[in-house]
């Protein structure tokens, strides 16, 4: 059974369930963007989101087949379509609204998160069957295009925007201080369970920040449905059930975190905390 034949609502659920059993590569980005926007707006039918996404990639392939056939083209094609004719932009005015981190609602509104915004290219790229890939750049997320030898990073919130080694800089600068210099492990590609989990971890902060630490679980609840094996978000999970008060489940989650963890360092810590736990229900 394939994930897009599917149903939305309760559905959604079940089909990221399996993404859990899925290889990272067999994962399509895009269609599981959509079935977490969908646990937010139960009801809602994803077979228009779902076609436009085929029409984001069937243009893409008409606007391609008109030129040169490039690695530049390619990146032009993309743009021209999904910056161009479909009139996608990043949201400076109103970023940190929740919308910018659900892709049915990107798709209504056109305009998103530098994460969103780029999970439309991976989808559209990809169906066409490029190399494209995001970055594991921090703060603001970059794609990578490679073709016949060229390789271009680009800004998928600034209209694909070409990105230099001088712009990266600036950005990462910006969004970590002005001591941060670029590392080798920001041009690492980012895998598909890892562009999930951030653009959820977009909608989390947000609704931490609002001090809704109910609904940012559930975020952290959807993200382990696809990606069980995060020793760091059973963490996240555990945290935050302690925060509101429940214990059990907060050990349930902290267990699996120490289960989990590679390093001797946080698994001591884990421990720590499980134990100040256990205290609290004696």
């Amino acid at each position: 059974m394939s994930v897009s034949a599917l149903s939305p609502d309760t559905d959604a659920l079940a089909a990221l369930q399996l993404l859990a059993r899925r290889d990272d590569a067999d994962i399509n980005v895009g269609e599981a963007a959509l079935l977490l926007a969908a646990r937010d707006r139960p009801g809602v039918s994803l077979d228009r989101y779902r076609d436009h996404l085929e029409k984001l990639a069937d243009d893409a392939a008409a606007a391609y087949a008109q030129s040169e056939g490039s690695g530049a083209a390619k990146h032009e094609a993309l743009n021209q379509v999904i910056a161009g004719d479909h009139g996608y932009a990043g949201d400076s005015l109103s970023y940190d609204d929740l919308q910018n981190a659900n892709l049915m609602r990107v798709i209504d509104r056109r305009k998103g998160l530098p994460i969103a915004l780029g999970i439309l290219y991976l989808y559209a790229g990809r169906a066409l069957g490029w190399h494209i890939e995001g970055l594991n750049f921090p703060g603001h997320f970059l794609l990578r295009l490679e073709a016949a030898g060229e390789r271009i990073i680009f800004d998928p919130f600034n209209g694909g925007k070409v990105i230099e080694i001088s712009d990266m800089r600036a950005l990462l600068k910006a969004t970590r201080g002005g001591d941060a210099e670029l590392l080798p492990e920001h041009y690492t590609p980012a895998s598909n369970r890892d562009i999930l989990i951030r653009l959820q971890n977009n909608k989390k902060v947000r609704l931490l920040k609002a001090k809704q630490v109910a609904e940012a679980l559930t975020v952290v609840e959807d993200m382990l449905v696809f990606a069980p094996g995060s020793a760091g978000l059973w963490h996240e999970a555990g945290v935050l059930h302690s925060h509101l008060g429940n214990i059990r489940a907060a050990l349930v989650a902290l267990e699996q975190c120490q289960d989990l963890s590679t390093s001797p360092q946080d698994k001591h810590r884990v421990a720590q905390l499980i134990g100040e736990l256990r205290n609290r229900l004696n």
